[in-house]
C-alpha cells in the first residue's frame, strides 16, 4: 500500500470533491436562454478574465499539448538554475487566474479576483494542509471551465491517451516529473493535493526486534491527475447539454459514473501501489474515464 489508509481515504475524498466542484462550476458557467417561441438554447458565459481563445477542438488539442511541453520545459529550466523567485511568481499568477475563473461563476468578476488574490496569498505565504488543499479545489475547475468549451469528446479522448503516454515516459523513463514534483513539494509550491504525514520505519536490529523510527512522507496527487479527468467529465457533460438536448441537472447526474470509475481506478492505484515508489496516475485514470463513459452510454 502506497500510503496509510487514513491518508489514502483523505486524498480520495479531496479528489472526489474536486471533481464534483469542477462539474458544478462548469455547469454554472453555462447560460440557458429561452426565445419568444419557448425554444431553449445554451451558451457558455464569458469567463471572469474575459473571452476564451477562439479555437476549434483540433487546434485546442494541439495548443494544450504544446502548452504542457513548453510549461514543463520552462519549469525544469527554472529548477536547473534555481530561479525559485521566478517560479513562485509564475505559480502565484497562475493560481490567481484559475481561482478567479472558478469564483467568477458565483461572484462578480472584481470580487472574484480579490477573493482569489487573498486565497492565493494565504496559500503561498501561510501554507498549511487546509489552505493548500482547499484552494486546490478551486484551481482546477477554473482551468476546466476555460478549456471545456473549445474541446469535444473525440479530441478529449485523444488528449487522455497522449497525456497517459507522456505521463508514463515522464515518470518511468526520463523521471523529470518526479524531479519536478519533489522540487514543488520542497519549495511549498506543489500543484496538486499534498498531505504530509508521519510513517513508522523499522531500522536496525536489537535483541527484541527492530528499532522503530518515524519519518515524514508526502502523499501527493499531481494537478494534472485532477484536471484531466475533470476536463473529460466536463466535456462529456457539455456535449450532453449542447448536442443531446439533455437538461443541465440530468447531464450532471449522468456524468457521475465517470467520477465514480475514475475514483475507483485511483483507489486501486493507491492500495496496490508500493510505498516509496512513483507511479504515473494518468493511464489508470484514463481507464477509469473510459469505463465511466461506457457506463454513461449504456444508461443513455
Amino acid at each position: 500500500m502506497k500510503h496509510t489508509i487514513s491518508v489514502t481515504v483523505l486524498l480520495l475524498i479531496f479528489f472526489v470533491l474536486a471533481q464534483l466542484i469542477g462539474l458544478g462550476i462548469i455547469n454554472l458557467g453555462i447560460n440557458e436562454n429561452v426565445d419568444a417561441n419557448g425554444i431553449i438554447s445554451f451558451e457558455f458565459k464569458e469567463t471572469a478574465i474575459g473571452e476564451r481563445p477562439d479555437l476549434q477542438p483540433g487546434m485546442s488539442f494541439i495548443s494544450i499539448i504544446v502548452a504542457i511541453l513548453v510549461g514543463t520545459s520552462l519549469a525544469l529550466v527554472l529548477i536547473r538554475f534555481k530561479l525559485l523567485k521566478v517560479w513562485r511568481i509564475w505559480f502565484f499568477l497562475a493560481i490567481v487566474i484559475a481561482m478567479t475563473i472558478s469564483l467568477g461563476t458565483l461572484l462578480p468578476s472584481l470580487i472574484a479576483f480579490f477573493v482569489a488574490l487573498v486565497l492565493t496569498i494565504l496559500k503561498m505565504f501561510k501554507p498549511g494542509i487546509i489552505t493548500h488543499n482547499i484552494t486546490e479545489l478551486l484551481i482546477y475547475p477554473g482551468i476546466a471551465l476555460l478549456f471545456v468549451p473549445i474541446l469535444n469528446v473525440f479530441w478529449m479522448f485523444m488528449l487522455l491517451l497522449l497525456i497517459s503516454a507522456y505521463d508514463m515516459y515522464a515518470v518511468w523513463k526520463s523521471k523529470h516529473m518526479i524531479k519536478l514534483a519533489k522540487f514543488q513539494a520542497k519549495s511549498q509550491t506543489f500543484a496538486g493535493l499534498l498531505i504530509p504525514y508521519q510513517r513508522i520505519k523499522k531500522v536496525g536490529k536489537k535483541t527484541k526486534g527492530k528499532v522503530k523510527k518515524t519519518e515524514v512522507q508526502n502523499a501527493m496527487l499531481g494537478g494534472g491527475d485532477i484536471a484531466f479527468p475533470m476536463l473529460f467529465a466536463g466535456v462529456v457533460m457539455s456535449d450532453m447539454i449542447f448536442n443531446q438536448n439533455i437538461t443541465r441537472v440530468l447531464s450532471f447526474i449522468y456524468t457521475l459514473p465517470i467520477i465514480i470509475c475514475v475514483t475507483i481506478a485511483l483507489a486501486l492505484l493507491f492500495f496496490k501501489g508500493k510505498k516509496d515508489r512513483y507511479y504515473p496516475a494518468m493511464p489508470f485514470l484514463t481507464l477509469g474515464c473510459v469505463a465511466g463513459y461506457v457506463i454513461l452510454r449504456i444508461l443513455l
